[in-house]
């Protein structure tokens, strides 16, 4: 029986079993990372995360080999972050870290053989759990952008329709264009 050290999503879950079957295929390195991750995680809806989980999208505070701390946002791949700002689950560092609470820490083997020493020190966003505060506090979720008409009172409103400005007889016509 192997011992859960892991908490994963359930969508989480569907994303590292696509990894898994995409990397099999060509007997990529990360292979045996992927299945170990699997079997030692325990799965919990998305709606029951905790705000120390670090899952996709949550930004984390870790340290490799206690090393200076290093914020990043755990993302399925490195277009979906600005560059340095993004952890790829797709790397052994970033799949090490998802799935991992505040506080815990793990030896992990690189790719080359040698052990580091990973510490998660804080989570400081978690989305699943920011979008149920977010629900327990207001009651609905933001929409995003507010459209907001703040321009003087002489522009129109976007869907209005507006009068023609030229009331004089001082037309010069199609000649002066």
């Amino acid at each position: 029986m192997t011992k859960t050290i892991y908490c994963v999503t359930t969508k989480d879950l569907g994303m590292i079993e696509v990894m898994l079957l995409r990397r099999r295929a060509f007997a990529d390195p990360i292979v045996p990372v992927l299945e170990r991750k699997l079997s030692q995680s325990s799965i919990v809806p998305v709606d029951l995360v905790g705000p120390d989980l670090a899952t996709l999208a949550s930004r984390v505070t870790f340290c490799i080999d206690g090393g200076p701390a290093e914020t990043r946002t755990l993302v399925q791949s490195e277009t979906f972050a600005s560059i340095g700002a993004g952890l790829s689950v797709s790397t052994w560092r970033g799949l090490s870290l998802l799935g991992m609470r505040k506080g815990q820490s793990l030896l992990v083997e690189r790719p080359d053989g040698r052990n580091e020493r990973i510490v998660v020190e804080d989570v400081p966003y978690q989305p699943e759990a920011a979008r149920r505060a977010a629900r327990n506090v207001g009651g609905r979720l933001s929409q995003g952008l507010t459209l907001v008409h703040s321009a003087s009172a002489t522009s129109r409103p976007l869907g209005e329709t507006g009068k023609i400005r030229q009331t004089e007889e001082d037309d010069p016509g199609p000649s002066a264009a």
